[in-house]
């Protein structure tokens, strides 16, 4: 990969800073061509600053905090990349700062950890507190909230440096990096000072605000229905009596955009895997299941059993990925190894592809992995082979599924990690109780660890969204890279005293509890198994199988099983914005104009995008601030609005791009 780096031109670095993103950078790159960053690669920018690192935590803290409420409290956790950006680019634009894009690709990677991390804790830790309640034996304490987040942090970062190159330069294009590109294009919209540049970001502004305003009505009012569902008529109300059949969609502005940037191929598989699950599996489990399952809704079907197929499914496709990306671990591992023992690449890289030195980073990996093992003997299981034990299964997880997390990240922007660390909760438990390790103090371990594999997954996910908005502007990764260890350490102290001080507050249990739902199905899948119960092995495996199938029949598996995971509402607008993208990017005869128009919808989706994950935040924190609107018009009033506000969103996406025009026209 070094070499290959540095055959580049030299000419094509000898022209000023662009103001805009190349139109090569979301496509794949012809044989002799490359990508050229908006930063000079070759030329330094001021990147870390007292400012840039100094805003950086304060947002992460910030976001840590506002996040950790949100998730638990409402079960909501947004996304703070986006978010983040957008206060970055506000900021430097009122402060008057030139040159200010290095920086505010560094306040957003900092700050960016809150987010990872906090889904990383609250999916798993607050099982414990929901445990307490049954077993008053259980104690947690803010070390070990602390140290599980820091440690799978720490984790996720340097399993991820190795194979940086591999997903964001040498797929290129490969993967639609849908949060990734939206991020970028917020962060861009500061750079330029052209007619150009100021039309594109007045554009990234309008469908903000459409987006934003849009969500925020719907989530806050509900003047229009946020899902439509064949469930809420009356012959679909009947169909999903009696055969279990359900069709809905979510009519949220972000979620179309994000299927737009994701593009009809990946949607549709997505899509085909939730079609698999509602239109077929949960109508056989509806009609001749047992009586208990008869009698369910679809959407507890869904939930407490045709989702763990979907869990089998993910496990086994990250395993599958892992045996294919094998050379790839194998060459970052030979890099790593190569460089510890003093060899020498053919010559220095660029600033722009500058990493860590492999020597640096594996000498990381041993202190964090002697670390990890010092916290599990002498802080969880106080027994050296137990601990030793649980240090494998976690060492082993967290370093092959970190590209199965990336990956699913870069295909559709949404990491299945609760489904991942579930699956990882479940196969760990079954050997801890192999190796005597069970009842309470098994469930703490359990639950203690998959908060590190947890942290580990959802960082890797989140890192690699970091590193390819600095590809796409010109950062410099050593610098991302370095940085992001203090802004995990900052993320893990505030994440741990507000589980703790929420948990004071609101508790786990009770009629005014925090609702934690993620961490509700991890309690409700592990205390079977540590205290003698059954577990559903046959739905996993039937998923596993099913995996397998697929890879053989040339499906991309992940895709498909998260499509099974992850409910159909939320999988229905990625498969109409793909189609949006797909149409918009294929009516003209002349390439050049269907490439203008693909981009101009890539902006308005990221627009989209931004203004939805923004303005989420705003809806929540507006239930929080005890504003509660009831809305009393029938439910087929609201759901024929729905459809046609929906559709009016749709016809602004489609409309706007097809206005776009190539620049040498």
């Amino acid at each position: 990969m070094e070499k290959r780096q540095t055959e580049i031109p030299a000419d094509i670095y000898s022209t000023a800073d662009p103001v805009e993103l190349p139109e090569n950078a979301f496509r794949e790159l012809g044989a002799d061509e490359h990508y050229r960053p908006l930063m000079h690669p070759a030329h330094d920018y001021k990147e870390v600053t007292p400012y840039s690192v100094g805003v950086g935590l304060l947002l992460a803290v910030i976001f840590s905090a506002a996040a950790a409420y949100l998730g638990l409290r409402v079960g909501q956790v947004f996304e703070a990349a986006i978010p983040i950006a957008i206060i970055a680019v506000g900021m430097s634009s009122a402060l008057k700062k030139n040159g200010a894009l290095g920086q505010n690709v560094m306040i957003q990677s900092i700050g960016a950890c809150s987010g990872v991390i906090v889904a990383g804790a609250i999916f798993t830790l607050p099982s414990l507190f929901i445990l307490q309640g049954s077993y008053h034996d259980i104690t947690v304490n803010f070390i070990e909230i602390f140290l599980s987040s820091l440690l799978g942090g720490v984790l996720g970062i340097l399993f991820f440096i190795p194979f940086r190159k591999y997903f964001v330069k040498d797929m290129h294009g490969k993967y639609p990096f849908p949060e990734a590109t939206a991020t970028t294009q917020v962060l861009a919209s500061g750079q330029g000072t052209g007619a150009g540049s100021r039309a594109q970001a007045r554009l990234l502004v309008v469908a903000s605000l459409i987006g934003g305003i849009y969500d925020y009505i719907v989530s806050t009012f509900g003047f229009w229905a946020e899902e439509v569902s064949t469930a809420f008529c009356g012959w679909g109300a009947a169909l999903a009596e009696k055969c279990k059949i359900v069709v809905s969609c979510n009519t949220g502005a972000a979620l179309l955009g994000l299927g737009y940037i994701v593009g009809l191929k990946y949607a549709f598989v997505i899509f085909a895997g939730s079609a698999f699950v509602w239109w077929v599996i949960l109508p056989l489990m509806g009609t001749y299941g047992a009586p208990e399952l008869t009698a369910l809704s679809p959407d507890a079907l869904f939930a407490d059993y045709a989702r763990l197929i979907g869990i089998g499914g993910i496990a086994m496709a990250g395993v599958i990925g892992i045996i294919k990306s094998w050379g790839i671990i194998v060459q970052a591992a030979g890099l790593a190894g190569r460089e510890f023992k003093g060899g020498k690449t053919d010559r220095k890289p660029l600033r722009w592809q500058a990493d860590l030195s492999m020597k640096h980073v594996v000498f990381y990996i041993v202190i964090a992995l002697v670390a990890v093992f010092g916290f599990f003997w002498a802080g969880v299981l106080h027994n050296f082979w137990q601990a030793l034990v649980a240090w494998v299964v976690v060492t082993v997880i967290a370093f092959l599924f970190t590209t199965v997390a990336a990956n699913a990240i870069a295909i559709v922007g949404t990491n299945p990690v609760s489904g991942m660390t579930l699956m990882t909760l479940i196969v760990a438990s079954a050997i801890f109780v192999a190796v005597g390790i069970s009842g309470t103090s098994g469930i703490v371990a359990s639950m203690v660890i998959g908060g590190v594999v947890c942290t580990a997954l959802s960082m890797a996910g989140g890192f690699v969204t970091d590193l390819k908005i600095g590809y796409w502007l010109g950062s410099t990764p050593r610098k991302q890279e370095s940085w992001k260890f203090v802004g995990t350490l900052v993320s893990a102290a505030t994440v741990g005293g507000v589980i703790l001080l929420l948990n004071d507050v609101y508790g786990f249990s009770g009629p005014n509890a925090l609702v934690a739902p993620q961490a509700n199905a991890m309690a409700k899948v592990i205390e079977p198994i540590m205290m003698g119960g059954e577990t559903p092995w046959m739905l996993y495996i039937a998923g596993a199988v099913l995996a397998v199938l697929l890879n053989w029949l040339g499906v991309p598996a992940l895709a498909f099983c998260l499509g099974m995971f992850i409910p159909m509402q939320l999988n229905a607008p990625l498969l109409v914005g793909g189609a949006i993208a797909w149409f918009v990017s294929t009516r003209s005869a002349d390439k050049a104009v269907n490439d203008a128009r693909r981009d101009r919808g890539t902006l308005i989706a990221s627009g989209l995008i931004a203004g939805g994950a923004l303005f989420g935040v705003f809806a929540a924190l507006t239930r929080f601030a005890g504003f509660e609107y009831v809305n009393t018009m029938p439910v087929a009033m609201t759901q024929g609005l729905g459809i046609a506000v929906y559709i009016a969103l749709i016809i602004y996406l489609a409309w706007q791009s097809m206005k776009a025009r190539p620049t040498a026209a």
